[in-house]
């Protein structure tokens, strides 16, 4: 697409998110108070975001105007940061990490695809080069150690020569006599034909009979294809099966990848000529209005020494540098307004005095309210109205709207075609940013000058000014003073820690996994099932998401993480087989992080006793900071958690991390991107309330519904180099496997589809009874072990909020009869979690 198509794209996003701030400033005045509208409210809102967000993103990716990218990178992160804000207030709203907008994409007439929240391009392309040194750096680190990955690759047998050549040929002589076998057949079928003919006395037939059997057999074959092809049209037309013109859009995407390759280049090298333009235009700024600059400053701080003269009677006080000097001043006001805004101060100080007494007499009064007050505030909780959290976001969104409205949506651009930077823009920029560092150097020469000033016409000395001490507030508090973490390794350099954690096995190698390629389809009757009271099991399209949303966004986004809903821990919990690990895997991929495997398995036997295990803890986290964005993967962590620790465990010591894990979410602050992942495929056998304190959002997998296995059977036998015929049904797989798990999906058809089956496929096609026969070795997920995994989710503190809300609303429906009652304002209360 060329470059007006991507200012089209950028115009209809910011014209959607003007209106989108328009319809939220409205609902914030008078907000819904039924929680049904309120969640329909909340989740227009999200659904319309990510329509922007998804525009956004793909704009961003493709421009190549140096100066539009920054103020879309600037709107893009906060309307990132906005979905996340939303996503919490839902959360709150229903007590439920799932949310099913169905009905919604049918009134907005969406497909369910453009739910599907995209990663940033951004988080790896800004800094591959540094993933490409620190894979490097890993790589050199295994190879010394002799620590790669040999598991990954097949074991080879040596043999001696003698016997490979003997092996050699016994395949060959086997070849051979299986076509000498097969000549030989023919010849008997041959001998065996025409014995039969001088048995039965048959004669040869003549050329008319001959051409009528042709004739027969060619007709009978043509009306086969005819038929076999009408049928094929017929079922394309219905939508049943794919259109052969499927392969020719797929060249025309091979196409549009190049386009944007191509595009990138472009990308690095405008960014590489706005760069040099901000060095090369500023010097010559400094050089041709430098001095006029410092010229006209002088004048105008002069002008005001003698004002001020004229109407006080006294030189003022100039302004200190910390205090901002002149700029304090001068912000965009004549002499003549600064002074009359000294006679304005004078005067506010006088009445400041009088009603600092008038207050000192209210404060009496007032403490006799306050008692009678704190009793009413408590009725008045109660019957609060909702309101939403005051969003972060949403003023850097309006402020890059204005900015979008007031410098890029009018500007004429007809002159810039190959879209290059502005210099006039940037001439705009320099110029206040060169009058800001002349005026520290003018304020150094006018402070001088106005105590000569002083000295020759008051013939007064210059009296310091005084500067408020600022009260010490945390005076009497010594004992709650935040404990800063020591420094365990202070001699240490951060190659050598690296170093050392790989050796050891805590710092590992992630897979290369696109989150893309945990595949599942949407939930299309979640909203229908929950209008009749029943909760549906969530969709792996859903558990995509919510993996996107808490994991991928907030570490690839430093604005994101520091200001939106903090989310420190994460919990992943399911059968085995749904797809855990790699999901964490996933995640690191997405974002570049760096994993940290501290599994109570690969730690067993490390860095032993209390002291070690701080030093481990120390280093990793010490890395994880330096090296952030990060992801501490904790697998199997209910044995962390054990309640009782099995005999045959006891050596390992499973439960080490159980005190250090809280202090360690303590130590963690916004600006730092690091995420603590656990999984888990047996979370009932584990203590829940410690669980529960750690984790903060749990996220329960479940096993793979009909559409999504009907997705996951189709891709996965293509990704393996299977074709998809007629004699395989992809539908009955789909239903037989029901129970069955991704893993084992995926084992299956990698233990089917061997390099000589592939082969096989022109001459042998697959058929749905190959895979049924190895599925029926593995053991599928029961409804009992669902049912657990339901149960103990139900005990968790949002799983019990979520029952206690549906028990009430049944109350409330069978004694009212008035639907869903209103929130209360406790409810409210429970806003942003405190970062």
């Amino acid at each position: 697409m060329s470059n007006a198509t991507y200012n089209k794209m950028w115009e209809e996003a910011q014209e959607a998110l003007n209106s989108l701030l328009e319809g939220e400033s409205e609902k914030a005045l008078e907000p819904p108070q039924d929680q049904v509208v309120i969640f329909q409210m909340l989740a227009t809102f999200y659904v319309k975001y990510v329509q922007i967000f998804r525009n956004l993103e793909n704009v961003y990716d493709q421009m190549v105007h140096p100066q539009k990218r920054i103020l879309i990178r600037q709107v893009l992160d906060a309307v990132m940061g906005r979905i996340l804000e939303l996503k919490n207030e839902m959360v709150e709203l229903e007590f439920s990490e799932f949310h099913y907008f169905d009905d919604i994409l049918q009134d907005l007439k969406l497909a369910p695809e453009q739910l599907d929240i995209p990663i940033p391009k951004y988080f790896l392309k800004e800094k591959m080069e540094v993933l490409r040194e620190r894979e490097k750096i890993l790589a050199q680190i295994l190879s010394k150690a002799g620590l790669e990955d040999l598991h990954l690759k097949l074991p080879l047998k040596v043999i001696p020569l003698e016997e490979a050549v003997k092996l050699i040929q016994i395949s060959e002589r086997a070849r051979q006599g299986r076509l000498r076998a097969t000549f030989m057949r023919q010849i008997y079928h041959q001998d065996i034909r025409e014995k039969q003919a001088r048995l039965h006395g048959e004669k040869a037939p003549d050329i008319g009979s001959a051409a009528v059997r042709i004739q027969k057999f060619w007709r009978s074959f043509y009306q086969f294809k005819k038929t076999a092809k009408e049928k094929e049209e017929e079922m394309i037309f219905l939508g049943m099966n794919p259109s052969p013109q499927i392969q020719s859009f797929n060249n025309t995407l091979l196409s549009a990848q190049k386009v944007n390759f191509l595009r990138y280049e472009v990308q690095e090298k405008h960014e590489e000529d706005y760069k040099e333009a901000l060095v090369s235009i500023k010097t010559n700024l400094k050089m041709l209005e430098g001095p006029d600059i410092k010229e006209s400053l002088q004048d105008q701080i002069r002008h005001w020494f003698i004002e001020c003269r004229n109407m006080t009677g006294t030189f003022p006080d100039y302004p200190n540098e910390e205090e901002g000097g002149s700029a304090l001043i001068f912000s965009d006001k004549t002499p003549q307004q600064v002074i009359q805004d000294i006679l304005v101060r004078e005067v506010e100080e006088e009445n400041q005095k009088k009603a600092k007494k008038e207050a000192k007499e209210k404060k009496e009064k007032k403490k006799k309210k306050e008692k009678e007050e704190k009793r009413e505030t408590k009725k008045i909780e109660e019957d609060e109205r909702w309101k939403m959290t005051p969003s972060l976001f949403v003023p850097t969104i309006e402020e890059g709207n204005n900015k979008y409205k007031g410098v890029w949506r009018d500007i004429d651009e007809s002159w810039n075609f190959p879209q290059g930077h502005d210099p006039e823009m940037i001439k705009e920029e320099k110029r206040k940013e060169l009058e800001s560092e002349i005026r520290v150097q003018v304020d150094e020469l006018m402070r001088q000058e106005l105590k000569n000033l002083k000295l020759a016409v008051d013939r007064e000395r210059e009296i310091p000014r005084k500067q408020k001490k600022k009260k010490d507030k945390k005076k009497g508090r010594k004992g709650k003073k935040g404990k800063k973490e020591k420094d365990l390794t202070p001699d240490r350099t951060l190659d050598s820690l690296y170093k050392e954690l790989v050796e050891e096995g805590l710092l590992i190698r992630p897979l290369k996994v696109q989150l893309s390629e945990y595949i599942g389809e949407f939930c299309y009757l979640g909203t229908t099932l929950r209008h009749i009271s029943i909760e549906p099991m969530p969709s792996l399209s859903d558990v995509r998401q919510l993996i996107t949303l808490y994991g991928i966004l907030p570490l690839g986004s430093q604005t994101v993480h520091e200001k939106a809903p903090l989310v420190k821990t994460l919990l992943l919990a399911g059968p085995s087989g749904v797809g855990k690990k790699m999901l964490v895997h996933a995640i690191c991929t997405e974002t570049g992080a760096n994993l940290f495997n501290l599994s109570s398995t690969n730690i067993a036997g490390k860095y032993p006793g209390k002291t070690g295990l701080q030093l481990m803890v120390h280093m990793v986290m010490k890395v994880a900071r330096l090296l952030q964005p990060s992801v501490v993967w904790i697998g199997d962590t209910e044995k962390t958690f054990y309640k009782k620790v099995p005999k045959l465990e006891k050596e390992m010591e499973p439960r080490r991390l159980k005190k250090q894990l809280p202090k360690i979410i303590k130590q963690m602050k916004p600006e730092d991107r690091i995420l603590i992942v656990g999984t888990t495929k047996r979370p009932f056998e584990a203590d829940i309330k410690p669980l529960c304190k750690v984790y903060q959002k749990i996220i329960m997998i479940p096993r793979p519904d009909y559409a999504s296995r009907f997705v996951l059977w189709r891709q996965v036998i293509q990704r393996a180099g299977g074709k998809i015929t007629k004699s395989l049904n992809i539908s009955c797989l789909s239903k037989v496997t029901d129970g069955f798990t991704q893993g084992q999906i995926v084992q299956v058809v990698r233990g089917i589809l061997t390099d000589r089956r592939v082969r096989q496929q022109k001459h042998k096609a697959l058929t749905a009874t190959e895979f049924i026969t190895s599925l029926a070795r593995l053991e599928p997920v029961y409804k009992e072990e669902e049912e657990t995994f339901k149960i103990w989710y139900s005990k968790t503190p949002l799983g019990k909020k979520r029952a206690n809300a549906l028990s009430g609303a049944d109350e409330k429906d069978k004694g009212k009869g008035r639907g869903r009652g209103k929130i209360k304002g406790k409810e409210k209360g429970k806003g942003r979690g405190k970062k």
